[in-house]
């Protein structure tokens, strides 16, 4: 069942929209301004997010760059009363997916969050289990485990590691990682992704120190071998 959080300060428009999305068998929060929609994307982990752009505290553009700057990709579609064709480019140009007008039919958004939804490999229910070395990991709950239980990820060691699967035997250059992974446009330093590698080295490798699912391509980065 995909998540979807709606960013709604207005109640009513909340409500009508929990109920429409959980007659079609979504499972819904929903957070009434800028600063719970944070907050509950990283508790919550939705899908997808339904995000209003004109919001008590921050605005829906304020979400939409804070979330992206924490490298969250969760698909984002934006609701807005202004139809000026700046306030689209600006909300896509932040990293919104799509972006609706109000007012609009339910019918037309419930198409457009079925087609994100498609778009988005996360929000598939039936994508394949991902066995990293030791590591089983399930992308679709974010949840690891390898032959002594749970072992705990951050939602960037998550993303890294969906996007070697997505990848296997490619080599991955460290700004690739933070282009597509980050969302960097400007790549200050690639020793954040080769600190993440060690951690994550140390939950897939039998033997950390050597190697043999995260190999490093010297000069380059890294590869995923299974």
């Amino acid at each position: 069942m995909a998540r979807i959080l709606i960013v709604e300060d207005e109640k009513e428009m909340a409500s009508g929209l929990r109920d429409n999305f959980e007659f079609e068998g979504y499972d819904v929060e929903i957070a009434g301004d800028g600063e719970e929609a944070v907050e509950k994307t990283l508790s919550y982990d939705p899908h997808l997010i339904v995000l209003d752009i004109m919001l008590p505290q921050k605005s829906g553009y304020d979400v939409c760059r804070e979330l992206r700057s924490k490298g969250i990709r969760t698909p984002i579609i934006m609701l807005t009363a202004r139809g000026e064709e700046i306030d689209k480019i600006l909300g896509l140009e932040l990293g919104a997916d799509d972006y609706i007008t109000k007012p609009f039919s339910i019918r037309e958004l419930l198409s457009r969050v079925k087609a994100v939804l498609r778009r988005a490999p996360s929000a598939n229910e039936g994508r394949a289990v991902f066995q990293a070395g030791k590591l089983t990991v399930h992308f679709d709950r974010l949840t690891a485990h390898d032959a002594d239980g749970e072992v705990m990820l951050s939602h960037k060691e998550f993303e890294i590691l969906r996007y070697f699967s997505d990848h296997p035997g490619e080599t991955i250059s460290r700004d690739r990682f933070l282009d597509k992974v980050w969302g960097y446009e400007h790549f200050p330093t690639s020793r954040t992704v080769d600190n993440y590698i060690v951690r994550l080295r140390k939950a897939v490798e039998e033997d950390p120190l050597h190697p043999r699912h995260i190999i490093t391509v010297y000069g380059i980065g890294y590869k995923f071998i299974r």
